[in-house]
């Protein structure tokens, strides 16, 4: 699992780093108040919730292949529920920043979005094709 775990996070390091890097330049471009100055927390936020949401996914999935799916659509609604309770507050105390915040936050709920949702099926078609290690676990008493 650890290998695993550490490969992800060197893949969502890189895509946040190259993702920051785009973001900053489009950012550099466009008018002052197009650019929220939340935009680095933004990164911030959307890596620390991508790393433990896939920390549990793939220990649901190390655990049961079966139950990967339910978790994933409770993580899912969770993390939902939780981002607009983000955006609601931020909204309600920076009402001068609401839309350029809005904004950057769904181009980045998007991107971080398609990026998980990508790593847990590679992640979840290798254990399909690969029922054996299932199987072993069982078998062993694990």
């Amino acid at each position: 699992m650890k290998l695993k775990y550490f490969d992800f996070l060197k893949k969502l390091l890189i895509f946040t780093f190259i993702l920051a890097a785009v973001g900053f330049t489009v950012a550099y471009f466009l008018p002052e108040n197009f650019v929220t100055p939340a935009l680095p927390f933004l990164y911030a936020f959307f890596l620390s919730v991508t790393i433990i949401v896939h920390y549990i996914l793939l220990r649901v999935s190390e655990k049961k292949t079966s139950a990967f799916i339910n978790y994933f659509m409770i993580l899912t609604f969770g993390k939902l529920i939780f981002y607009l309770t983000i955006i609601i507050i931020y909204a309600l105390l920076n009402r001068e920043d609401v839309v350029p915040f809005i904004i950057s936050f769904f181009i980045l709920y998007v991107f971080y979005t398609t990026f998980e949702v990508v790593l847990s099926l590679r992640l979840t078609n290798k254990k399909m094709d690969n029922p054996s290690i299932e199987n072993t676990r069982k078998n062993s008493g694990e």
